[in-house]
């Protein structure tokens, strides 16, 4: 990711996308505090938007202009852009998130063209083990860390099927721990997820299918998974999902104004469906009582743990 006039950014890896789209933003703000930064949705464009936004502000401050959902675009949007790429806008990025399909093949085929000066940025799905092996290790090496490949291998095996949790993994590791990371380290963090992983049993409790998250929680436990990192997963879904709770606007600007990524976003909105505000914050307040009793508070930590599944699988309503 650099800053261009134009920037695609096509593929159907949300995560990948989000981490871009920040980085982007980041890097201008670091060069620029004063940034403008400013959201649009192709599929719902008004005629005009983007030559208001692209207008040269009173003290020329520079401008970040981020449109999503391009592989929607309406037919003004499609016009006004390609006619935009002719002669863009001094000291205006224009970000166009594509996340796949044959809508709007000529604004992609223009801009891959080279019109505009813009660059593309693919964020295709990683199916492969190797691609994600590959991935996690950049996300050490990044960081100037050494970690061995079996630690590699285990922690893509825990999450091969969410690589955002994948990165999010990769992150902890980074933060907690000041050695080598190796085998032993994840299984430390991580042990069980291989077959039952954490966030899959607070998703399922969340999702109000209180059976089904206690076979998770057992087939977990019985893996060898820590009580202590499975509270955490609750509580970190919880939080984000309180965050969420009550306001409105896209995934860009609350994913801007609450320090998150736009899939996290996202995700909490799925998962507040049918939640009251009361129901949340009595299961958060019951997470961070068993919180405590796992952690010596109480004499079953398993006891607890089941309690709690069943306290958020009737979302928080007595």
């Amino acid at each position: 990711m650099r800053p261009a006039p134009i920037i695609l950014i096509s593929g159907t890896e949300g995560f990948l996308a989000d981490r871009a789209l920040r980085l982007l933003r980041d890097t201008l703000k670091a060069e620029d505090p004063a940034l403008e930064v400013n959201d649009l949705e192709a599929d719902g464009y008004v005629p005009g938007e983007l030559l208001t936004l692209a207008s040269p502000s009173l003290f020329n401050d520079p401008r970040l202009i981020r449109v999503s959902n391009v592989e929607k675009l309406t037919d003004a949007f499609l016009t006004e852009t390609l006619s935009y790429l002719e002669n863009p806008a001094d000291d205006t990025y224009l970000v166009l998130r594509h996340n796949g399909g044959v809508r709007g093949k000529k604004l992609l085929d223009a801009i891959r063209g080279g019109l505009g000066g813009g660059i593309e940025i693919v964020c295709a799905e990683l199916k492969k083990d190797s691609d994600k092996l590959d991935f996690a290790a950049a996300e050490f090496s990044d960081a100037g860390r050494r970690v061995t490949a079996s630690a590699l291998r285990a922690l893509v095996s825990a999450f091969s099927d969410d690589l955002a949790e994948l990165a999010s993994a990769c992150q902890q590791l980074l933060e907690d721990s000041s050695e080598e990371i190796t085998e032993v380290t994840v299984e430390k963090y991580y042990s069980g997820r291989v077959e039952t992983n954490a966030f899959r049993v607070a998703d399922t409790a969340i999702a109000g299918r209180h059976g089904e998250a206690l076979v998770l929680l057992r087939h977990a436990l019985a893996s060898g998974a820590d009580p202590v990192p499975m509270v955490a997963a609750f509580a970190s879904k919880l939080r984000t999902m309180a965050k969420l709770s009550g306001i409105r606007g896209s995934s860009m600007q609350l994913a801007q104004q609450l320090g998150l990524a736009p899939w996290q976003v996202d995700r909490a909105k799925r998962d507040l469906q049918g939640w009251s505000d009361a129901g949340l914050g009595r299961s958060i307040e019951f997470v961070a009582e068993t919180d405590a009793q796992v952690k010596g508070a109480g004499r079953d930590p398993v006891f607890a743990l089941e309690r709690m599944i069943g306290v958020i699988s009737r979302r928080g309503e007595v």
